[in-house]
């Protein structure tokens, strides 16, 4: 029985923010979709504990174009306490308002090409996932809205066609975040990075990262 299929969808939105941890509060993003946004992606359509998605590719479908915008951010939220309510406090956003600088990108277009994999003790035969998939996407159904870096930035999908092609671009992006490592013993969460280069629009993603952020899960035989 297969333990693995390929799907692929085609997601774009009006901006996109997909921020560079280095840029500390001032969000930069990065000129690509990364591979823990375009996971995010196809978990908001259909999500299931019986397996994961594994990016195997991003291409872009549109040159990265950067936009810059000033906005107004509080630095603290409400935090509803045991001690706030026996000594409640006045609390202004007024005082709290600092001016943040984002650099996103604008009007994006990108095809996910992903593998499903299934868990070692799912018994379905993998079609049937990769059905629900392909329904969900041809239907425009998914559990949540998908979004693209960043939840103001919300995305459209759907399938992929013939004319969809990648873009002439082929650029070293340099280290990029690839994904959370989280242990079961102890509470440390270990970011992973990769060298992203794009080749002819098409960044591929290192497969053997997978293997090392779900160490604890034993590669599901093909």
């Amino acid at each position: 029985m297969r333990r693995t299929t390929k799907v692929q969808v085609k997601v774009w939105g009006d901006g996109a923010l997909f921020t560079r941890p280095e840029g500390k509060v001032e969000r930069v993003s990065y000129p690509l979709m990364t591979a823990s946004a375009a996971r995010g992606v196809l978990e908001a359509i259909l999500w299931k504990p019986e397996f994961q998605y594994r990016i195997c590719s991003i291409s872009a479908l549109k040159y990265p174009t950067f936009h810059s915008i000033i906005r107004n951010e509080v630095d603290s939220k409400a935090s509803i306490t045991k001690k706030f309510m026996e000594q409640p406090e006045d609390k202004y956003a007024d005082d709290m308002r600092q001016l943040r600088h984002s650099l996103y990108l604008k009007d994006v277009s990108y095809i996910i090409c992903a593998e499903i994999v299934l868990q070692l003790d799912t018994e379905q035969p993998i079609e049937k996932y990769e059905a629900m998939f392909t329904r969900r996407v041809q239907k425009g159904q998914c559990f949540s809205r998908p979004y693209l870096g960043t939840r103001e930035f919300s995305a459209n999908f759907g399938p992929v066609s013939a004319t969809d092609t990648p873009i002439n671009w082929t650029e070293e992006i340099g280290p990029m975040f690839f994904d959370y490592r989280y242990p079961k013993n102890g509470t440390t969460v270990i970011p992973y990075f990769f060298n992203a280069s794009v080749q002819e629009g098409v960044m591929y993603i290192p497969q053997h990262l997978y293997e090392e952020v779900n160490c604890h899960v034993r590669k599901a035989a093909h």
